[in-house]
């Protein structure tokens, strides 16, 4: 915290002790201690209340839980995409005309041009 050696320390002692004479002296290494002591504690105090605020082991927890989002968005999209194309194949009408009654292709005409010429037969 300080750098304060030895010598420093010796010598704040004698100017305290010159000062203060030696009657008063232990009453006042007594205050200074206790003061020292309670603004270590409140300076460890203001830390673990700012950690404790501020969360660390919740925003890993919050990051983890984003990237397993991401992870999960990319996989859903993956799966919409292989099964568009299947469903998108269901959802064509039949041809009535074929006979197995397969699915109508991109090629042939549509349901409404057939009946369209449908009704152009039965009435020529």
């Amino acid at each position: 915290m300080f750098d304060i050696g030895f010598t420093e320390l010796l010598l704040i002692a004698v100017i305290a002790l010159v000062v203060l004479g030696p009657e008063r002296l232990p009453g006042a290494i007594r205050t200074t201690a206790y003061w020292i002591g309670k603004i270590k504690r409140s300076f460890q105090s203001a830390r673990e209340e700012l950690e404790k605020e501020l969360d660390v082991d919740g925003i890993k927890r919050q990051i983890h839980n984003e990237q397993v989002m991401k992870e999960l968005e990319k996989t859903r999209s993956q799966v919409t995409e292989s099964i568009k194309e299947p469903l998108e194949a269901l959802n064509k009408p039949i041809d009535p005309d074929t006979d197995r009654g397969e699915r109508d292709s991109g090629g042939s005409k549509s349901r409404a041009q057939n009946e369209t010429e449908e009704k152009k037969d039965k009435s020529a």
